[in-house]
């Protein structure tokens, strides 16, 4: 099992985020954005930990199980209640941790969550919804597909934050995913796919109430 680089903390704060950031995105990024500065200005428990995933996809089963034995486990073991997140792609990869292994996390941030490409997307609008779509051994194959089974009923007891930019160019399918959580859940922000969203999607998310 590979060790994965982590950029953060994972300290004595009673809660954890752990962030996993987007495609070609540094972790270091979401520290020069401002996302810890946020925190310690808020004065909440919380530490911040980014996850570096970059080069991996959905797939990278490895690298889920180092995930989740290298910094979840740890965290949660130590009494630390944790949340786990992600921004674009890395949105997606939590979801389909969470979904490969429920109950590891105590809530979910997604920051513009890659909805998925558009071929495992036509499979469910073929099927008239994801209501309506039964997903197949086939469908099951795709990765991203498993994360929507999943969406067809996320578990109705996590704390769930979804954000997007309304300029987004994947707007009108993240707003599609963000729909399978409660309305409370939802929010978007002008911007587009892009800091100009996230940074205040991210004031918005710390200043829900999750963290004290």
């Amino acid at each position: 099992m590979k060790a994965l680089r982590t950029v953060g903390s994972a300290g004595a704060a009673p809660q954890l985020l752990v962030m996993l950031p987007g495609v070609a995105m540094r972790p270091e990024e979401l520290f020069e954005a401002g996302f810890s500065d946020a925190i310690e200005r808020r004065g909440l428990a919380l530490d911040l930990l980014a996850v570096d995933l970059s080069g991996l996809g959905l797939d990278a089963v490895d690298t889920w199980d180092a995930l989740q034995h290298q910094v979840l486990t740890p965290a949660r073991e130590r009494g630390a209640r944790v949340w786990l997140g992600g921004i674009s792609l890395g949105g997606m990869v939590a979801m389909a941790h969470l979904a490969a292994r429920p109950g590891v996390a105590d809530g979910l941030c997604l920051l513009a969550p890659y909805p998925g490409s558009r071929p495992s997307v036509n499979v469910i609008e073929r099927a008239g919804g994801i209501d309506r779509w039964q997903p197949s051994a086939q469908d099951l194959q795709d990765p991203e597909l498993r994360v929507w089974q999943w969406l067809r009923q996320p578990p109705a007891e996590l704390p769930v934050f979804v954000g997007h930019g309304t300029e987004d160019r994947f707007a009108a399918r993240i707003a599609q995913l963000a729909e399978r959580f409660p309305a409370a859940s939802r929010h978007t922000v002008p911007g587009g796919h892009d800091w100009s969203a996230w940074r205040p999607l991210w004031a918005r998310f710390l200043d829900a109430g999750h963290f004290h």
